[in-house]
């Protein structure tokens, strides 16, 4: 009990600490002194009176949202005299995992060499694939485990060698309950409980109702089923607290003029990026000058360095030139700590359709990316790091559908290598948006990257008579190749509720 406390003490400092320095702090502090000059508020009184200004004015709702957007992408409390590096990453393996510093360097050296004023894109390369994550998380060990000594990971067939715990069907069942057969949702035509016309336009009013309230809590428990097509902008601001006051604005303004002035190397990446997914994307293509603005904006935002706070990564450095190993003239590069690897322009492709103000949209992917989607290319133990989503996609096909996993893996297509580009990219550009934007909904109303597993693994079930028949990677793949089609609550509800015991 005293340790709940101590750590509830602690979480309370540190938002604390966090609020101090948001623009919400100073505009309370300059609310609470404006409030001196009303009439209600009396001098023997005073913390009362203010206390209920800030409720009457919405001011104590605008906090409350605040604090519960700082609780959704906090660390576990730690001991204050732990060091920094169990904050960001326990596991001492996963630790070493990450991008040596050394390496890190040769890397950065290796852009140098590379770059011109006006550089060729012919001449860029992505600075890694997907594939080429996969084939470090392969490699990933736990050098004090051998795979005998857990007899709940003895068996484990798939590419992933680390014995991290991972929720099962019953577990991923109480995660996911509002997913239920017996729930109305979103993106199911056929519910056999409620028409789905009845259900959508009382779900709309409710929505209508989360959004007067501006309660962040409720709009996240609220799209667990789903947003209506004309609130899910509104909803997910809300959940993300992103309210685009005039300093926001001022800031993504100042983005845009560093971008203008100053020339950075991985601009290139990100150009060449584009080029090579999005544009080439039939839903997406329209969208180009809108990801080059905010990908160029967010290269150079220092304010994502936070996240690395609570990232199992460190942001890679450089030096001033002929100063070389010299810390104190060590920079982060680029500015935001973040090197764009192959697919990171589709993180925010999606957002476009939803967002047409610049700024706006901007925030929206800065925040998405911040509390969701770096876990998709940082290597950690987190339930919601890739690792773990590997795992858990390996060990529901495993267990649940053994028949057709030995299949795959006898012929050599494991099936991690196919689904393990869908989840990298939690399925942008592989699902059609409308229905990429049901399963976004549930990764911010329920806080968790494990439905990208969950989804992945249905998708080999829906496809299980086909996948059996094939001889190969390249047939496997093949089956596989168009997800457009697919329809993702349906698949998400028979695979957790109905066909899987």
């Amino acid at each position: 009990m005293l340790q709940e406390e101590s750590d509830l003490s602690l979480i309370i400092a540190q938002i604390v600490q966090k609020l101090k320095g948001s623009s919400l702090y100073a505009q309370l502090e300059r609310q609470a002194w404006a409030s001196l000059q009303r009439p209600e508020i009396k001098l023997e009184s005073l913390k009362e009176d203010i206390k209920e200004f800030f409720k009457t004015s919405g001011w104590e709702k605008k906090l409350q949202n605040a604090v519960y957007c700082e609780l959704s992408v906090f660390p576990l409390p730690h001991h204050p005299a732990a060091p920094p590096e169990h904050l960001k990453e326990p596991l001492v393996y996963m630790r070493k995992a990450q991008r040596p510093v050394g390496e890190q360097k040769e890397l950065l050296s290796k852009w140098n060499e590379m770059g011109t004023d006006e550089p060729d894109l012919s001449l860029f390369r992505p600075v890694y694939a997907p594939k080429d994550f996969l084939e470090v998380l392969v490699n990933l060990r736990n050098p004090n485990y051998e795979n005998g000594d857990s007899p709940s990971f003895r068996t484990h067939l798939g590419l992933i060698q680390v014995p991290l715990k991972v929720k099962d069907i019953p577990e991923l069942k109480e995660l996911f309950i509002e997913l239920g057969l017996t729930t109305g949702q979103l993106g199911i035509d056929d519910s056999t409980q409620v028409p789905p016309e009845l259900f959508e336009n009382e779900h709309v009013r409710i929505g209508q109702k989360v959004l007067a309230e501006q309660d962040s809590a409720a709009a996240q428990q609220y799209v667990r089923q789903g947003s209506p097509t004309a609130l899910r902008a509104e909803l997910w601001a809300l959940i993300l607290n992103i309210s685009s006051q005039p300093e926001d604005i001022l800031y993504y303004e100042q983005l845009k003029t560093n971008v203008i002035q100053h020339d950075l190397l991985v601009d290139s990446l990100i150009y060449k990026d584009v080029k090579l997914t999005a544009s080439n994307d039939d839903y997406y293509f329209v969208f180009e000058d809108y990801l080059y603005q905010v990908l160029l904006c967010f290269s150079r935002d220092t304010s994502v360095l936070g996240h690395f706070a609570y990232n199992s990564a460190s942001p890679p450095k450089s030096y001033i030139r002929g100063k070389l190993g010299l810390e104190e003239y060590a920079v982060f590069y680029p500015p935001n700590g973040v090197i764009p690897f192959h697919g990171f322009s589709m993180y925010v492709a999606p957002l476009c359709f939803l967002y047409h103000e610049p700024s706006k949209l901007y925030q929206i992917f800065r925040e998405i990316y911040v509390r969701f989607f770096f876990r998709l290319h940082s290597i950690s133990s987190h339930p919601s790091g890739i690792v773990s989503l590997c795992l858990l996609f390996e060990t529901l096909l495993q267990t649940y559908l053994p028949q057709l996993f030995y299949h795959l893996r006898e012929i050599g297509a494991q099936p991690l290598r196919i689904s393990f580009k869908w989840m990298v990219r939690a399925f942008s550009g592989y699902l059609a948006t409308d229905q990429l934007l049901l399963l976004w909904d549930r990764i911010l109303g329920y806080n968790s990257l494990e439905i990208l597993a969950v989804l992945a693994a249905a998708v080999f079930a829906f496809r299980a008579v086909n996948l059996m028949e094939v001889t190969s990677l390249a047939a496997a793949e093949a089956v596989l190749a168009d997800l457009s089609t697919l329809k993702v609550m349906p698949l998400l509800q028979i695979f957790l509720f109905a066909t899987v015991t």
